[in-house]
């Protein structure tokens, strides 16, 4: 997917928090630990660093919502960056997004915090957390 395109599905995706346009896309994509996994209807971008790995949006398009594509993309994610050397995960998702909460805390996501306001005034982000095991050397 092209910048452009991750910019028109990410704006019918989302409105609050507003959509990233093609500008922020491409420079995230050339900067140092992103990845991109896509979909025919989403995508995921994530970014390593140090061990650990923060998913920065998923986006799956309104009309193949809850059909796994979400589901497979966020595992997808996770063994990727276990892949990369990655331990730990990390995300923030808003306050009234229930759905994605639902989705992450069934694979094991957890909360560790909040960030007030973050979204919008009033809108907060959920931290949420996913602990990798290490793998095992020479096993």
């Amino acid at each position: 997917m092209t910048p452009d395109q991750l910019a028109a599905l990410h704006a019918r995706c989302f409105t609050t928090p507003r959509p990233w346009n093609a500008d922020e896309f491409s420079a995230l994509l050339a900067s140092s630990g992103s990845f991109l996994l896509t979909r025919h209807d989403g995508f995921l971008l994530g970014r390593f660093v140090a061990e650990e790995a923060e998913l920065l949006t998923l986006a799956v398009a309104p009309e193949a919502r809850r059909r796994g594509h979400g589901l497979a993309l966020t595992r997808e994610f996770a063994a990727t960056a276990r892949a990369m050397g990655a331990c730990d995960l990390f995300l923030e998702v808003a306050a009234d997004n229930h759905p994605a909460q639902a989705l992450y805390a069934a694979l094991g996501w957890r909360e560790t915090g909040r960030r007030r306001g973050y979204y919008a005034p009033g809108l907060d982000a959920v931290v949420m957390h996913l602990g990798l095991a290490k793998q095992q050397e020479g096993g």
